[in-house]
C-alpha cells in the first residue's frame, strides 16, 4: 500500500491545499476544550499539519507515503512552521506512548483497509489518546443511486467487491487501494469507547464526519 500512495504523491504532488471544510469549526472546539497536542493520522502532503501549526497547536503527523511526508516537510519549511513527522503504517502499532495526544484528526484515511485492520487501528487510537481526548475523522460512505446519478459517468469508479462493504477501485486515482464503506450504525459500533458528539455527511456526499471524545479509561 505504501508504494501505491507514494506513486500517487509523486504523480499528483500537493493536490489538496485547503483544509477540510469543517476544520475551522473543529479548531474552535479544540481551543475551547484546551487541546494542545494533535496527531494528524494519515497526514499526506500536509494540508492539516500546516493549518493546525499556524493556529498554535503542537502538531504530529504520520503517513505511509515517504513522498507525501517529503512534500509536507517542504511545505512546513516554506511556511516557517514545525511539526513532528514520521513515516509509518498506521495499521500497525503506532509509534507513540500511551495517553500522549489531546486529539487526533484523520481525514479520508481510516477506511483504507479491511474492517479487521481498522478495528486494530481504532484500538491504537484509544491507546495513544488521553482520557477524554478528542477525534475528528472522515470515512468513506456508499453513495446512493440518487447521488450517483449526479456524477458524470467518466468520474464514477469501476469497483470490485472483495468482502462485505469492502471494495477495490479498478479505475481512477485510487486504483487498487482497499476501501471500506461505513454507515452511522457501524461508526457508533466501532467507536463504542468514544462519546459521539456528532456524525454528519460531508459536502461531497462521499464521507461521514465524526466528532467524538474518548470515554474515561478508568471508569464506565
Amino acid at each position: 500500500m505504501g508504494k501505491q500512495w507514494d506513486e500517487i504523491f509523486k504523480k499528483e504532488g500537493i493536490v489538496f491545499t485547503k483544509p477540510h471544510e469543517d476544520m475551522k469549526k473543529i479548531l474552535k472546539i479544540f481551543k475551547r476544550k484546551g487541546i494542545k497536542r494533535i496527531l494528524d493520522l494519515g497526514c499526506g502532503s500536509g494540508r492539516h499539519l500546516v493549518y493546525l501549526a499556524k493556529h498554535g497547536f503542537d502538531v504530529y503527523g504520520i503517513d505511509i507515503a515517504e513522498h507525501g511526508i517529503k512534500l509536507a516537510k517542504k511545505w512546513l519549511r516554506k511556511e516557517r512552521l514545525k511539526a513532528n513527522l514520521k513515516i509509518g503504517d498506521i495499521y500497525k502499532k503506532l509509534p507513540y506512548e500511551d495517553n500522549f495526544f489531546d486529539a487526533i484528526v484523520s481525514i479520508a484515511t481510516l477506511h483504507h483497509n479491511r474492517i479487521e485492520k481498522i478495528r486494530k487501528l481504532i484500538k491504537e487510537m484509544e491507546r495513544i489518546l488521553k482520557p477524554r481526548g478528542m477525534i475528528f475523522i472522515t470515512v468513506s460512505k456508499k453513495l446512493t443511486k440518487k447521488e450517483l446519478r449526479k456524477i458524470p459517468k467518466d468520474k464514477i469508479w469501476k469497483i470490485k467487491i472483495i468482502a462485505p462493504r469492502t471494495y477495490i477501485p479498478l479505475t481512477h486515482g485510487e486504483k487498487g487501494l482497499i476501501h471500506f464503506w461505513f454507515n452511522k450504525g457501524i461508526l457508533r459500533k466501532e467507536f463504542k469507547n468514544f462519546k459521539i458528539h456528532d456524525i454528519w455527511i460531508g459536502k461531497n456526499k462521499r464521507h461521514y464526519c465524526l466528532l467524538g471524545s474518548l470515554k474515561d479509561k478508568e471508569g464506565p
